[in-house]
């Protein structure tokens, strides 16, 4: 039992107490100034352009400051969950540009906002028709056989089908925070979905709201991202600049899109209850998937402090592809981090910048 010294002195005063409040008082008043001269945010850092279109999934090409000088376009697949300009959020947090900057020739498939006529888009669709459209899309335009791809999260879930699938239209395989193990004893987020009824879950609702998705999110870290971080905001209330890139990192958290019904019903079944990557049962239309098809070079991304895809959720990657050309790279920081903290900036653009490099002479 601990005991408590009630004779031990405080390490609080009246007189810190009050200057305390003083100062918060002082942080609200400015708070006051600063709000007023905040304006709507907006995010993207870098100019792009619409390159091929099919429905509401659009591929778009970044154009830099200068002419890219890889030869081989490298395209970016995100989550559906989200919406991909995490990548490039503000000038200072942008992935994109890191890359554009060290010469690479940036595209990026936005997945749209789908509608309730989506409800029947299955993972053949997004896997084969969208991303492998914009795949053959840059194949024909660039002239190459085979292209780059970089797939973030479930994006890289998808890459991973992707190459599996059509090994000669994929030239380097890079994957990001992806999970390949759902069934790792720290994914809190896989435990949760393990048991639910998926089949009543789409029947009843369509279309999954996009509502609920972030509420299942947020609640993984209940005390960090309900409270913490507005208690925090009392502390940047009289930045502008600070203030500002908070509201645009709100505003992407809630710009989240509902998922196609179909969709998630199949992800949820293959991946998150069946494991399919690591026990077989990954379907994509009528093919099955086996990473050990994937014989192209792979560079596998993965942050030490993810609690949405734990390391070792990604490291198992290792373990079940084909390819001897397998680079894991670590990184110190959380799922949200790798995009947009300083470290992130340097580390992340370089370590892609420099392995392509190594491959694409």
């Amino acid at each position: 039992m601990t005991r408590i010294d009630i004779n031990a002195p405080l390490n609080f005063t009246a007189e810190s107490l009050a200057q305390e409040a003083m100062q918060f008082q002082a942080k609200l008043r400015a708070g006051l100034d600063t709000l007023r001269q905040v304006e709507d945010v907006d995010y993207g850092a870098t100019g792009k352009e619409e390159v091929w279109r099919d429905g509401r999934v659009v591929l778009y090409r970044f154009r830099g400051d200068k002419a890219p000088t890889a030869k081989v376009p490298l395209l970016i697949a995100y989550a559906l969950v989200n919406r991909p300009y995490m990548t490039d959020l503000q000038a200072d947090k942008s992935i994109v540009r890191g890359l554009l900057e060290r010469g690479e020739d940036v595209y990026i498939l936005d997945w749209g906002y789908p509608d309730r006529s989506d409800r029947y888009l299955e993972l053949e669709d997004y896997i084969q028709r969208f991303l492998g459209g914009a795949v053959d899309h840059l194949r024909q335009a660039s002239g190459h056989d085979a292209i780059n791809l970089l797939g973030i999260c479930q994006g890289g879930a998808f890459s991973l089908c992707y190459a599996a699938l059509n090994p000669d239209k994929v030239r380097n395989l890079i994957t990001m925070v992806t999970p390949v193990d759902f069934h790792t004893d720290d994914n809190m987020l896989s435990h949760w979905t393990r048991n639910i009824d998926v089949d009543q879950f789409v029947d009843t609702l369509g279309n999954v709201p996009a509502d609920l998705m972030n509420w299942c999110y947020l609640t993984l870290k209940p005390w960090r991202l309900f409270v913490q971080k507005y208690v925090g905001l009392v502390d940047i209330l009289d930045n502008k600049q600070a203030i500002e890139d908070f509201l645009r990192m709100e505003k992407w958290i809630f710009d989240s899109p509902d998922l196609a019904g179909e969709a998630f019903r199949q992800f949820i079944k293959m991946f998150y209850q069946g494991n399919g990557f690591v026990n077989g049962g990954v379907r994509i239309g009528e093919r099955e998937v086996d990473l050990a098809d994937i014989t192209m070079p792979v560079l596998n991304i993965y942050a030490l402090q993810d609690h949405l895809v734990p390391p070792a959720a990604s490291q198992a990657l290792g373990g079940l592809i084909g390819t001897t050309d397998y680079t894991e790279h670590s990184f110190r920081g959380g799922h949200i981090g790798i995009y947009v903290s300083s470290r992130a900036q340097r580390e992340v653009p370089d370590s892609i910048r420099d392995w392509l490099r190594e491959r694409d002479r």
